[in-house]
């Protein structure tokens, strides 16, 4: 996990809805538990002609020309924007780990879906939830105007982009708080390692037949 603090960056449009994690990761590249190398299958399905298959050299891979990751306006975008219910479908961080792996450091989109939400901000990705009129208005924008970017502001919860406009958006400050820190769940819980082990000295006290391994 890396901190999250602002981002200014090429918009990528993907103009559709309902965007499983099957579609952002197919089942067949989650045989590894590593959080590396999944970025040259994100979107694979749609990304490539042929259909693809863990080991395989993706850059000899025919390319799908009318995919908008593939287009060259859109190369080194670290925003993506998307529709309604993003992330739905099964629950799996692999989904995540390839957005990142492909430089993806935000995703723009009405509405997410729980699980892949909180998988986003467990793992350095910021979700930002916009109305649906000002994601249908980045959308026009985007596609009307060649190299249009956005400045993704974490500590005042804003987005910019390149002519001006500013969007506001929410997020748990919790949450907020472990990206701009780059504190993940673990990290988070070792913070608290010197008060769990008073609690656990004093329960033994209190009870050791729970601790007694014999």
């Amino acid at each position: 996990m890396q901190a999250f603090i602002n981002l200014e960056s090429l918009i990528a449009p993907l103009d559709r809805a309902n965007v499983d994690t099957d579609a952002i990761l197919p089942k067949q590249f989650m045989k590894s538990i590593r959080r590396t190398g999944f970025g040259p299958y994100l979107f694979d399905e749609w990304r490539y002609l042929d259909h693809g298959e863990p080991g395989m050299d993706c850059a000899t891979r025919p390319l799908n020309p009318n995919f908008q990751l593939n287009q060259v306006r859109y190369q080194g975008a670290q925003i993506l924007l998307a529709r309604e219910n993003f992330g739905c479908g099964s629950s799996r961080e692999h989904a995540v780990w390839a957005l990142d792996g492909h430089g993806i450091r935000a995703v723009i989109a009405p509405s997410f879906a729980d699980i892949f939400y909180g998988n986003c901000l467990r793992n350095g990705l910021l979700p930002v939830v916009l109305r649906t009129v000002e994601v249908e208005a980045l959308f026009r924008l985007v596609r009307a105007n060649p190299g249009y970017t956005a400045r993704i502001d974490l500590p005042t919860q804003t987005v910019t982009t390149s002519d001006g406009r500013i969007y506001g958006f929410e997020i748990d400050a919790s949450r907020k708080d472990c990206l701009l820190r780059n504190v993940d769940d673990i990290a988070l819980t070792l913070g608290h390692a010197e008060d769990i082990r008073a609690y656990e000295l004093a329960r033994a006290a209190d009870e050791p037949w729970i601790f007694d391994e014999h």
